[in-house]
C-alpha cells in the first residue's frame, strides 16, 4: 500500500496551503485507497527552529521524519514569501540526509498573493527536489489568495490541476526505480 505524506510549509493556522495540501493528498488517498499524514510546519515550529543538530531529534520531528521517510508520495508545498518558500520549511529539509528521499515521488505546490510568485513552484521548490533526487510531477500547484473563500479552496481550475498532477504521480509510481539511484 502506498503512503501519503503532505508537507505544508506556512507558518499560519488557519493556513490556504495547508488546505491546498489536504486537498492534494485526499485527491491521491482517494486514487490511491491509502491514507494520508500532513506534516504541518505551524505545529512543530518552535520545535524545529530550535533543531540545529542531525539525528538528535526531539520526538515531534523524529516522528516527522520518519513518517516522510515511510511515504512514497510526497506533497510539498509552501505559501510565498519574498519570492521563495518559508525559511522554516527550507530549515525541515536542511536536517534531512541528501540521500533519504532518493527515488520518492512529489507534487509541488504553492499559494501566494499574485501571479508574480507563481515560478517560485518550478525555481525553488523543483530545485529543492532535484537535490533530494526526487521524482516530482511535471503539473505544478499555485494558487492565488482569491481562488481561496474562509480558508476554502473555490477555485474548479485549481482542482483541475490537482487532479493532473495526482494522475501523473500515480503514473510516476508505477515506474522501476533505478538502484544506482537509491544506492
Amino acid at each position: 500500500m502506498a503512503r501519503i505524506v503532505g508537507i505544508s510549509g506556512s507558518l499560519t493556522q488557519p493556513s490556504r496551503t495547508k488546505t491546498l495540501v489536504e486537498e492534494i493528498a485526499a485527491n491521491a488517498s482517494h486514487k490511491l485507497h491509502a491514507p494520508a499524514d500532513i506534516i504541518d510546519i505551524a505545529q512543530i515550529a518552535s520545535v524545529l527552529g530550535s533543531t540545529i543538530s542531525y539525528g538528535d531529534f526531539p520526538d515531534v520531528l523524529a516522528a516527522a521524519y520518519k513518517k516522510l521517510h515511510e511515504a512514497d508520495l510526497i506533497i510539498i508545498a509552501s505559501p510565498v514569501y519574498k519570492a521563495s518558500y518559508t525559511g522554516l520549511l527550507k530549515h525541515f529539509f536542511d536536517l534531512l540526509d541528501p540521500k533519504a528521499l532518493a527515488g520518492k515521488v512529489a507534487i509541488l505546490a504553492a499559494t501566494g498573493g499574485s501571479d508574480q510568485h507563481a515560478m517560485v513552484v518550478d525555481y525553488q521548490l523543483r530545485t529543492l527536489a532535484s537535490f533530494f533526487n526526487i521524482y516530482t510531477t511535471p503539473t505544478a500547484i499555485y494558487a492565488k489568495d482569491t481562488e481561496f473563500a474562509d480558508y476554502q479552496l473555490t477555485s474548479e481550475s485549481i482542482r483541475n490541476r490537482v487532479n493532473a498532477a495526482v494522475d501523473q504521480a500515480l503514473f510516476l509510481l508505477k515506474q522501476e526505480v533505478p538502484q544506482s539511484l537509491v544506492a
